[in-house]
């Protein structure tokens, strides 16, 4: 894979630097550099029979909340064990640069690890919920400290319900103060971030073109090409763990000239 164009990432870190409001858009990808499999990955050992789009539907919880409970449990202790990788590491270190002169960035996530609060990102919208957290069926209360394992599956909650992974499932809406959280992020955009995804799926596909509309520099950082590609005004090539990283510290070199 050629390295990117030393003129493409400066041209990125001017406008980083000299911008107050970004946004970064993180998918699978991100977390697959953390050994996190992606969703459509294949699953192995006593879950390869499984086809893990058949599991994320509410369907599938009422159907056999047990199996399900304990797919997404299996999941959620992978995650825990998983470790920021260099490009959540970076992400958190541009913010904390942002700060410094009073511009922000907002993370929208579509993953549901929580890799970026460990790494250190305070403002995150997590589009797709957090596997991290569950949540009761009949009441809607969350909790994020149910142990791990779960002592049963399904695990019923104080109020006679059962607790579920708090994700947004096939056929369900993403939450909406998670998509008014993105909107309002990208009202005041500047430079906007596609990280580690294929930007197919909405409503974050439509995200680069909302922050375009608004002025910002599209950037796709990304091993590979994607529908975005041909839209965005930069594209950086490669893993976030890598480009990221070389992005920042090109800010801070230039800081430091």
């Amino acid at each position: 894979m050629a390295e990117n164009p030393a003129s493409e990432l400066i041209r990125v870190a001017e406008r980083l630097r000299g911008g107050r409001r970004v946004v970064a858009l993180t998918g699978a990808g991100v977390s697959a550099e953390s050994k996190i499999p992606t969703f459509r990955d294949a699953m192995s050992g006593l879950w390869a029979s499984f086809d893990p789009q058949r599991l994320a539907t509410p369907e599938a919880f009422e159907a056999d909340p047990a199996t399900v409970s304990k797919w997404y449990d299996f999941r959620r202790e992978k995650c825990a064990q998983a470790l920021p990788n260099p490009g959540h590491l970076a992400l958190a270190r541009l913010e904390g640069l942002l700060e410094t002169r009073g511009g922000r960035l907002d993370i929208l996530t579509q993953n549901v690890d929580g890799l970026h609060q460990r790494a250190g990102s305070k403002r995150i919208t997590e589009l797709h919920g957090s596997i991290m957290r569950w949540r009761c069926t009949r009441t809607n209360a969350r909790a994020d400290d149910l142990p791990m394992p779960l002592p049963s599956y399904p695990m019923p909650s104080p109020s006679g319900g059962w607790y579920r992974p708090d994700v947004v499932w096939f056929g369900e809406m993403l939450p909406e103060a998670a998509l008014a959280a993105a909107w309002e992020a990208l009202e005041g955009c500047e430079v906007f971030l596609s990280i580690g995804t294929s930007a197919v799926v909405y409503p974050a596909a439509g995200f680069a073109d909302e922050a375009r509309s608004r002025g910002a520099l599209i950037v796709e950082v990304n091993p590979e090409q994607t529908p975005l590609t041909s839209r965005a005004d930069v594209v950086l090539r490669g893993l976030s763990g890598v480009v990221l990283p070389q992005l920042v510290d090109a800010i801070m070199d230039a800081r430091m000239a």
